[in-house]
C-alpha cells in the first residue's frame, strides 16, 4: 500500500493553501520488498504504517505476526536504503466507551509489541529494541556509505554500505529462503543464516543479530482471577419493556446512523398491524415468518412484547437478513425493532454515504399471502429507556426497582458492587456467559462486549475487557447491559500480569546486540565474555520465585508450554535454581560445563537451554 506524505504552506494574505512538498511512503509489512522507493531520489525512503499485527474486529481469530517476521521486515527496509519506520501499532490501547470503529472489538490492536494493558510482549518488544540496536551499530555505515548488492547463491544476498575511503562498513546477509538454512562465504567467512532471515555485521565481520534467532526473553500473559474483588459479589437486575406505538412517526424506518447522530448505539422502530382470523395460518404447526432486510449493524426484534431474536451482520459485509417464526395473533399485533450499531465507519470514500438500519419489513406464512409492512407507518425512538435513566451511575440506578436476577433475557441491566482488586497489576473483567451488551464502571464506559460472536476458532474474539486502575475507588458500582439472554453468573474480575518469563537459546545464536558499542568507529565488545546466556528479568521490582521449566538438551515448544525433547541434562533445574531464584534478574551461562556432559546422549547436537520462571 502507498500513501502520500505531504507539507502544505498556508500564505495568510492570499488565503491559499500551497503544497511544497510530496513524498511517496509505504504502509504493510513488507515494504522493504513491495516498496519502490519515493518519487524522487533525493527524498527519503519512509515507511509510515508497519503493520505489527493487525487490529481486530468482532468474529474474526487472533492476528499473527512474528517477532521474527517483524526484525527481518525493519532490516530489509534499511538495508535498502530505508530512512524511517513508524509502527501501527507499537501500543495497542483500549477503545473505551462507543470509540470503536465499526465492528472493531474493544481491545482494539492487543498483538503490538506493548499491549492493551501497557505490559511488554515479548519477545516482540526485546526483538524488536535489539534490530534498533543492531542498526544503531551501523549508523555510520548506513549514513555516509555507498551499497552494493552480491550474490551469495541462488536465495542469498549482501547488501553492503561502505563509506568511501575509510573503514566504515555494514553488511546484511540475507536468505530468503524460507525453508532452508544455508551456509555463505562472505569476506573468508563461514556464515550460517536461518531460513528467512537476515543477519547483521556492523564491522562486516561481526555477526551481532540475526532476525529469526531471539536472544531477548519471552514472557506470557496471566489472568488471575481476584480474591478481594470477587468476593460478595452479587447482581440484582432490570429488565426493559419493549415500546408500543412510538410517536415520531414516518411511513417507513429512518436510517439508523442519521437517526441516532452517534448519541447511542441504539433506536426503536414501532408498529402495528391488525390481521383477521382469514389472515392467520389455519394449521396449529404453520407459523408466520417475520423478515427484515437490513442495511446493518444488528436487529433484536420483539412481536408482542416477546422476544423473536437477533441478528446482525459483519466487518466485511454489513448487510443481513433478520428471518424468524413468531406467534401473531387475530386482532392487533405490535412489532418493535431495536436496531444496533457497533460504531461508526472508519475509512473509505463517500463516508456519509454509508447506510445502517432496516430497509424491508415482510411478514411471509400468512394465508393471504406476504405482507409488506416497510411502509406500514413506523414509530421511532433515538435509545433505549435505561440510557436516558442513565442507570450506570449511582443517582440514575435508584431511579428504578431493581430485582433478583433469573435465567437471563434480552434487554436487562444488571448491577452490582465489587471492592478495588488487590496488588497494583491492570485489572480486567471476564464476560464469561454473557453474549452483547456494554460495561460501565462508577458511570465509565469500558466499552462494547459481543462474547457470543465466534470467530472461526469457536471463540470469542475477545473475553477479557480492560478496566484502568484510574476508574476503581475502593468500593466499585459495575453496570452491564445485556442486549441478548446472557447470564452474568461466571463473570469476574481478575488481575493482569506477565510474571511468567521465559528464555530460549542455543549454540547457534550470535551474542546479543546489546554487548556491543561503536568507539572511535570501530565495533568493540563491552564485555571481555561473549557467550551466549539464558538472560532473564522479572517485571517492575518483583523477583523470581519459582523455576517452572528447565531443560539443557532440545528442549521444544512455547513459553509457557515448554516440553523436554529426547535428551536432557538432569541437572538443568538445579543450575536454573542456583542462578536465578530470588533475584530479580539473571543470566545462565550456556555452557555444557555447568550441566555434567558426563552423560550427554545427544553429543551431536547442538543444545538449547529453554528456562521458564514464575515473578512475584
Amino acid at each position: 500500500m502507498r500513501w502520500k506524505t505531504c507539507l502544505l504552506w498556508h500564505n495568510k494574505v492570499r488565503n491559499v493553501i500551497y503544497l511544497v512538498l510530496q513524498i511517496n511512503t509505504c504502509n504493510g509489512r513488507h515494504c522493504g520488498d513491495t516498496f519502490y522507493g519515493p518519487n524522487k531520489r533525493n527524498k527519503p525512503a519512509l515507511w509510515t504504517e508497519n503493520w505489527t499485527a493487525q487490529y481486530r474486529v468482532f468474529g474474526d481469530p487472533p492476528s499473527q505476526r512474528s517477532a521474527e517476521d517483524l526484525a527481518y521486515s525493519v532490516a530489509r527496509f534499511f538495508s535498502k536504503n530505508g530512512s524511517m519506520v513508524n509502527y501501527y501499532m507499537y501500543y495497542g490501547g483500549t477503545n473505551f466507551g462507543r470509540t470503536s470503529a465499526s465492528f472493531t472489538t474493544t481491545r482494539y490492536y492487543d498483538e503490538a509489541p506493548l499491549d492493551e494493558f501497557g505490559l511488554q510482549r515479548e519477545p516482540k518488544w526485546g526483538h524488536l529494541k535489539d534490530v534498533h540496536r543492531a542498526l544503531s551499530l551501523c549508523k555510520r555505515a548506513l549514513f555516509w556509505g555507498v551499497p552494493t548488492t552480491l550474490k551469495l547463491g541462488p536465495d542469498q544476498q549482501a547488501i553492503v554500505w561502505q563509506q568511501p575511503g575509510t573503514s566504515a562498513c555494514a553488511a546484511f546477509l540475507a536468505n530468503n529462503n524460507t525453508r532452508l538454512a544455508q551456509h555463505v562465504n562472505f569476506r573468508g567467512q563461514d556464515i550460517r543464516l536461518p531460513a528467512r532471515s537476515i543477519s547483521v555485521l556492523p564491522d562486516c565481520k561481526t555477526v551481532v543479530f540475526n532476525t529469526q534467532l531471539v536472544t531477548t526473553q519471552h514472557n506470557s500473559r496471566n489472568f488471575v482471577r481476584s480474591e478481594i474483588a470477587n468476593k460478595n459479589f452479587s447482581w440484582e437486575m432490570y429488565r426493559e419493556v419493549p415500546p408500543v406505538g412510538l410517536g415520531f412517526k414516518f411511513d417507513v424506518p429512518r436510517e439508523l446512523f442519521h437517526l441516532t447522530k452517534d448519541t447511542t448505539d441504539y433506536a426503536w422502530y414501532t408498529t402495528s398491524l391488525k390481521l383477521g382470523r382469514r389472515d392467520l395460518p389455519m394449521k396449529k404447526n404453520v407459523s408466520p415468518v417475520l423478515r427484515v432486510a437490513s442495511l446493518g449493524h444488528g436487529i433484536h426484534a420483539y412481536v408482542n412484547g416477546e422476544y423473536a431474536g437477533s441478528a446482525h451482520g459483519s466487518k466485511i459485509e454489513k448487510s443481513f437478513v433478520f428471518q424468524r417464526a413468531v406467534s401473531l395473533k387475530e386482532g392487533e399485533n405490535h412489532i418493535a425493532l431495536l436496531g444496533y450499531l457497533v460504531g461508526l465507519p472508519d475509512s473509505g470514500a463517500y463516508m456519509e454515504k454509508r447506510f445502517a438500519g432496516p430497509r424491508s419489513i415482510t411478514i411471509l406464512g400468512l394465508n393471504t399471502g406476504t405482507l409488506d409492512i416497510s411502509q406500514n407507518g413506523w414509530g421511532h425512538q433515538v435509545g433505549i429507556d435505561g440510557e436516558k435513566k442513565k442507570l450506570f451511575t449511582e443517582e440514575g440506578s435508584k431511579s428504578v426497582q431493581w430485582t433478583k436476577p433469573d435465567q437471563g433475557g434480552p434487554l436487562t441491566w444488571y448491577k452490582g458492587y465489587f471492592d478495588a482488586p488487590e496488588g497494583d497489576n491492570p485489572v480486567a473483567i471476564v464476560m464469561t456467559g454473557m453474549g452483547k451488551g456494554m460495561v460501565w464502571i462508577n458511570g465509565r464506559s469500558i466499552g462494547r462486549y459481543w462474547n457470543n460472536y465466534l470467530s472461526p476458532l469457536k471463540k470469542p474474539t475477545q473475553s477479557e475487557y480492560h478496566i484502568p486502575r484510574a476508574y476503581l475507588k475502593p468500593k466499585n458500582l459495575i453496570v452491564l447491559l445485556e442486549e441478548e439472554e446472557g447470564n452474568p453468573k461466571d463473570v469476574h474480575i481478575v488481575t493482569v500480569n506477565r510474571d511468567t518469563i521465559c528464555s530460549a537459546v542455543s549454540e547457534i545464536h550470535p551474542p546479543s546486540p546489546r554487548l556491543f558499542e561503536t568507539k572511535n568507529g570501530s565495533l568493540q565488545p563491552k564485555v571481555n565474555d561473549l557467550k551466549l546466556r539464558a538472560e532473564l528479568i522479572c517485571p517492575g521490582k518483583k523477583q523470581i520465585v519459582a523455576v517452572e521449566f528447565a531443560s539443557y538438551g532440545d528442549p521444544f515448544g512455547a513459553c509457557g508450554a515448554y516440553f523436554i525433547g529426547n535428551c536432557t541434562a538432569p541437572e538443568s533445574k538445579q543450575v536454573v535454581e542456583k542462578y536465578c531464584l530470588g533475584k530479580p534478574s539473571c543470566q545462565i551461562p550456556l555452557d555444557s560445563i555447568h550441566f555434567s556432559d558426563q552423560n550427554d546422549a545427544c553429543t551431536h547436537l547442538r543444545k538449547t537451554l529453554a528456562v521458564q520462571v514464575k515473578c512475584a
